[in-house]
């Protein structure tokens, strides 16, 4: 599944956006700010990014030099042929113009996506932990990990949000297009089995639980 970043303060778009991208079969991720995005970025790596340029604090100009190596939508409502010359040359692959249809831009992403093939895999890591999604690899510390498919899975949705918890609902819901196996009686084995792997590997447990809510990656 390909990974779009959707960065813009403007909730309404952003929930619009994301409804219409996973009806299309991607994944979504949300950051509402520039120094969220940037954060968010150190920790992971999308397929594609749309980027609005109308951003508090750090805005979209000065956040687009920062991103390399991933293709990025600009989708602003400035309409000025010099902004939108100037934004191509300085490392947006496109420029969609608010308002906009959504199946023309769905059809840029497509586009886009097809083109930068080469960076398909979203590399994903917190604290010593490192997943490449493309190829189904964890390393903990340098050293590769075993984990079952459900353990994965698991592991993959909390790395995608670092610094939040996932409720156990949550994780049943968003897991199911990996794994069919786990159900909520097994949750907390499946739990306990992947964090012993990660504390075997490195001596550390990453995974907190969150009395009665569910459980997050534990910082240091």
């Amino acid at each position: 599944m390909k990974t779009i970043l959707i960065i813009d303060d403007d909730v309404n778009i952003g929930n619009m956006l994301e409804e219409i991208l996973k009806k299309e079969g991607f994944g979504v991720l949300r950051a509402y700010s520039g120094t969220e995005a940037l954060l968010l970025l150190s920790q992971i790596r999308p397929d594609l990014i749309l980027l609005d340029l109308m951003l508090p604090g750090l805005n979209g100009e000065e956040l687009l030099p920062q991103i390399k190596e991933i293709p990025v939508i600009v989708v602003s409502a400035k309409v000025g042929i010099d902004e939108k010359v100037e934004l191509l040359t300085g490392g947006a692959v496109d420029y969609v113009t608010k308002p906009f249809d959504t199946r023309e831009l769905v059809a840029r992403i497509r586009v886009h996506l097809r083109e930068n093939v080469s960076g398909s895999g979203v590399r994903l890591s917190f604290a010593d932990i490192v997943m490449e999604t493309d190829i189904r690899r964890v390393c903990v510390r340098g050293s590769q990990i075993r984990l079952t498919r459900t353990e994965y899975a698991i592991l993959k949705l909390l790395l995608l949000n670092p610094s939040r918890v996932v409720t156990k609902s949550a994780i049943l819901d968003k897991i199911s297009e990996d794994t069919p196996d786990c159900m909520e009686s097994s949750l907390k084995v499946h739990i306990s089995n992947l964090r012993k792997k990660l504390r075997e590997a490195s001596g550390k447990d990453y995974i907190e639980a969150v009395w009665g809510i569910g459980f997050k990656l534990k910082e240091e």
